[in-house]
């Protein structure tokens, strides 16, 4: 059975994993140079949510609410990440970035959802998690490192929206940051 801790561990190594999406992301807009359009940013804000879910299991411990909210914002983010899909998938359209491993970012997210909530959705059959314990309140180095981390990676997605959509609508195929010179 997993119990309390078990399953802070393992939403700790899941926020990790969030992260390091994000920072994928992150890569691949600054290194690469391939700016993220907006069904890319609404993708990086589903994920940013369900990092949030997997913090507030691990700041006040596991709550069927906490899964609740991982499986909504992976089923919005997956509809996007389809929507995407659909809109390169018509003949002659091209595709938007480079591939990875053969596919393109926006297909890796859908199946990235699509594993988010079934991970979430088993997590939910051991109740034994939810019961208060005595170790609840302590957050090991796994814990701290891993909400740094996510918090790192959320403030920088939202800081590097903000710069390339400014407080409008962002670009369907963004070019250059609206709010950096040059």
């Amino acid at each position: 059975m997993i119990d309390a801790g078990i399953a802070r561990s393992l939403n700790a190594l899941a926020l990790i994993a969030i992260s390091a999406i994000l920072a994928a992301a992150f890569y691949t807009q600054i290194v690469a140079r391939e700016l993220p359009c907006p069904l890319c940013i609404l993708q990086r804000a589903g994920f940013v949510v369900v990092g949030l879910g997997l913090a507030m299991n691990l700041l006040i411990g596991p709550r069927p609410g906490h899964y609740a909210l991982m499986i909504l914002a992976a089923l919005a983010g997956g509809a996007v990440s389809l929507r995407q899909m659909a809109l390169h998938i018509v003949p002659g359209t091209g595709a938007y970035g480079d591939p990875v491993l053969g596919l393109h970012l926006y297909s890796w997210a859908a199946l990235i959802f699509a594993a988010i909530i079934l991970g979430a959705a088993l997590m939910l059959f051991f109740e034994k998690q939810f019961r208060p314990s005595a170790g609840e309140g302590t957050r090991g180095p796994l814990i701290l490192a891993a909400l740094a981390f996510f918090a790192l990676m959320a403030l920088g997605n939202g800081a590097s929206t903000l710069l390339e959509c400014g407080t409008g609508l962002c670009p369907d195929d963004p070019v250059a940051y609206e709010w950096l010179p040059g």
